[in-house]
């Protein structure tokens, strides 16, 4: 069952929206050379406590995964994309880091990540990086009433061949609201006009990722992280968002920055 949620729902959503959007300006503005990941992990249940959220992520045990997770941020870096487990990692010169954070409000829901690039950035990973947001914004502009799902795929699936970059369509996007995960999922490629009629009050997380050389994953030991198969470079970005009368309304949209936008 797809629930729409009223403009109310969708405006308890943005309260959530903008503290996600806020923790992850931080955590790309603290991620540099020399930096543990655990540290940025303990930095984020910081924030949220204080905030009075509730991590979706925490105790979160899906099918796919090797439950329970036990940690409030996903951190993945260099060619680790989805599901990063914090771990006792330095920050190199040259990485690229993955943060995907989801949290609750008084029981409403946002989900958003980000790439950055730390230190010396490689053309290639800025490159990737910037194809994932490029095919998030082309998702976001075609999220309108009277459009179909796969109209958001195949703009994404779209800005990817444009790049030159394979798709994954085993993890994508999904329905959100009053918990992280609700119907329906939303593929990063398919065919335009087909699936789901869009309707204003519809609340979806797009999530376009990409790996530069494959489509296929691989899981680490941990039972989590979620690697490409080939070792090459990722990038994701995620944004929450619903779907009204007029254009689409971004509820985790962050506010431009000068460290790590680029």
């Amino acid at each position: 069952m797809i629930e729409l949620k009223t403009p109310v729902e969708i405006q308890h959503m943005h309260v959530a929206g903008r503290f996600v959007a806020e923790v992850l300006s931080e955590v790309g503005r603290l991620a540099d050379v020399g930096v543990n990941l655990l540290d940025l992990e303990h930095h984020v249940r910081d924030m949220i406590k204080r905030r009075g959220a509730e991590s979706c992520y925490w105790d979160y045990a899906p099918s796919f995964g090797k439950g329970p997770f036990r940690n409030v941020i996903c951190l993945s870096v260099n060619d680790a994309v989805l599901h990063g487990l914090p771990h006792d990692y330095t920050l190199r010169d040259g990485d690229v880091l993955t943060a995907d954070l989801a949290v609750s409000i008084d029981g409403w829901v946002a989900d958003s990540a980000r790439t950055v690039a730390v230190g010396t950035a490689d053309e290639e990973d800025l490159r990737i990086i910037r194809a994932t947001e490029e095919a998030l914004e082309a998702a976001i502009e075609v999220a309108r009433p009277g459009n179909r799902l796969g109209d958001i795929s195949a703009a994404i699936e779209a800005v990817a061949h444009d790049h030159g970059y394979p798709v994954n369509a085993e993890f994508g996007g999904h329905g959100i609201g009053r918990t992280m995960h609700e119907r329906p999922h939303v593929s990063n490629n398919g065919r335009a006009g087909r699936g789901l009629t869009l309707q204003p009050g519809l609340t979806l997380a797009l999530e376009p990722w990409f790996a530069r050389t494959t489509d296929q994953v691989v899981y680490d030991a941990d039972g989590w992280t979620i690697r490409s198969a080939d070792g090459s470079r990722t990038a994701h970005s995620e944004h929450t968002i619903a779907i009204t009368e007029d254009a689409p309304l971004v509820l985790t949209r962050r506010e431009p920055e000068a460290h790590n936008e680029r």
